[in-house]
């Protein structure tokens, strides 16, 4: 009997715990899978690249700016409620997403119901870990769960193009219904806290909150675009000389400090709080919320630059980089879940730090592999090394950060981990673009300028048409728009020479950056704990 009642135990917990991953693969997933079809996307509802692009950047709004609102819903209705809300309008959305026929409909289904949808659901799988798992299971539940978002990140490429190419990118979403209701079916077996009605939600902090992130996330969604300080082209709009991206990220930031101040003020009056300010003081969970976000920010760097290498510069498919970045998910996988498994009392600020440095390790072991001719296997050991590195974070964040505070806050704690992931996750996306395409143009218009078969006027026209910066694009791509041009043939092929010498210096810059973060992320992790959360169970947190 004994051993019958562990064993249901164990499969119910087993089921728990696919059924929360499965989620967040779901909502990682749509944050990526169409990113190699948005030409036919576009198309396809009458639209054009930069609609798509739209969209795809709202989604990511909609879903930080909410994300710490969300999470106080959880608490207020129940973290097993708001998770079934969360997937009902999560669903609704991909449903209105899979039929739509023009941009207004895909912005509703995808950029706005999703985007709510998610919200509720992010900051709810992190409380019902909590809630489903003891301290001492949690390091291998949260593994899991950030794996899956992980993995989605790496699969949504080869899944977007596997289904355009061969179906419709309908299917995608189509897909994700189905998965959805099944979610639903399953989440009725989760174990959940009570429901605290008397938290209340707080209007004029949830508009804050969302306002200050708002500016903040929108501001760095865009600095690719205008600049990040200095606007991208000459005789475009400014503020007092400065690129509009400064302006919002300061004006956000100084919302967010007014966020706080209400917050402090509503809970020393007895009212309830949006946010409890005193979680941030707790060194453990600050030192959590940072690792995550520059976790997320590398993680979104180095997905950024890699793909762009292998299917703009090497000029492989969709599927084929997709099945080029797959290593990586096999060693996070082994790494998220293996590390729990055979070292389960390791030091959880050792293991942090070890996953920054094998991430430190694969971007410079691609740094230095990144030669002109050389073939898409030269990505293959440095995305193993990147893997095992993420794999290793995500055994140990998740519940590190939630066991710094009491349970009581574990969906204040998801709201506030997923807004930092979303944030970090933009912010390591537009500064690898940024940093890319300024060093592009640099050793770009260097190399043509130094070349003896580029004439002067050839040179100057360049700097002039491309003042913005230098696209990052095909040799093929080139060499059609030089034809165009009726641009002479020992220029023509030049030019060509120079522009694929640029793109590798480009790349190197941009992971060297990335390579940078690894390393401060290293003394970032400082604060967090030696011991695993499990080790004294009978002994609050710091932060309770």
């Amino acid at each position: 009997m004994a051993e019958n009642a562990v064993t249901a135990g164990r499969t119910a917990s087993t089921g728990v715990l696919l059924t929360l991953a499965t989620a967040q693969f779901l909502m990682t997933l749509d944050s990526s899978v169409m990113n190699v079809s948005i030409a036919t996307v576009a198309a396809d509802v009458g639209t054009t690249v930069t609609g798509i692009q739209t969209a795809i950047t709202l989604y990511t709004l909609v879903m930080a700016t909410l994300m710490i609102t969300g999470g106080k819903i959880g608490e207020i209705l129940g973290r097993k409620r708001a998770f079934a809300i969360g997937c009902a309008i999560y669903g609704v959305g991909s449903f209105t997403t899979a039929v739509a026929q023009n941009l207004t409909w895909l912005l509703i289904g995808w950029s706005l119901l999703e985007g709510i949808g998610a919200a509720l659901i992010m900051p709810a799988i992190v409380a019902l870990v909590a809630s489903n798992f003891a301290r001492s299971e949690r390091p291998k539940a949260y593994g899991l769960v950030a794996a899956a978002g992980a993995i989605a990140v790496a699969a949504g490429p080869l899944i977007g193009g596997l289904l355009t190419t061969y179906a419709s990118w309908r299917w995608v979403f189509a897909g994700e219904v189905v998965i959805v209701i099944v979610i639903v079916i399953l989440a009725r077996r989760m174990n959940d806290r009570p429901a605290n009605p008397d938290a209340g939600l707080d209007p004029v902090g949830t508009a804050l909150s969302a306002l200050g992130l708002g500016l903040i996330v929108f501001g760095i969604l865009r600095g690719g675009e205008w600049g990040f300080v200095l606007p991208k082209e000459p005789d475009e709009k400014s503020w007092l000389g400065l690129s509009p991206v400064v302006w919002l990220i300061l004006v956000g930031g100084l919302v967010l400090r007014l966020f706080m101040s209400w917050e402090r003020r509503r809970q020393a009056s007895g009212r309830p709080a949006l946010v409890d300010p005193a979680l941030l003081r707790v060194p453990q969970l600050r030192s959590g919320l940072a690792s995550f976000c520059l976790q997320y920010l590398l993680q979104a760097g180095l997905f950024f630059v890699v793909p762009l290498y292998l299917s703009v510069a090497l000029g492989l498919s969709a599927i084929s980089t997709g099945l080029r970045i797959m290593p990586l998910s096999i060693t996070l996988l082994i790494g998220a879940v293996g590390i729990p498994r055979f070292f389960p009392n390791a030091s959880p600020r050792r293991v942090v730090r070890l996953g920054f440095l094998a991430l430190l390790v694969g971007l410079v072991t691609l740094i230095g592999s990144l030669e002109i001719g050389v073939g898409p296997e030269v990505v293959t050991w440095p995305l193993l090394l990147a893997g095992l590195g993420v794999g290793a974070l995500a055994s140990q964040l998740g519940a590190v950060t939630v066991s710094a505070v009491s349970d009581d806050h574990s969906a204040e704690v998801g709201g506030l981990q997923n807004t930092l992931t979303n944030l970090g996750a933009s912010i390591g996306t537009a500064l690898a673009g940024a940093v890319l395409i300024s060093a592009l143009s640099t050793s770009f218009f260097s190399g043509i300028q130094q070349n003896p078969d580029v004439p002067a006027a050839v040179s100057s026209q360049a700097e002039v048409e491309l003042a913005g910066g230098v696209p990052f694009i095909s040799d093929d791509d080139l060499k059609k728009a030089l034809d165009q041009a009726d641009v002479a043939p020992t220029t023509a092929a030049a030019v060509l020479d120079e522009n694929e010498a640029a793109r590798i210096d480009a790349l190197r810059t941009s992971l060297s950056l990335l390579a940078m973060i690894a390393l401060l992320a290293v003394f970032v992790a400082g604060s967090l704990p030696t011991r695993q959360p499990g080790s004294e169970p009978d002994q609050e947190p710091a932060g309770a």
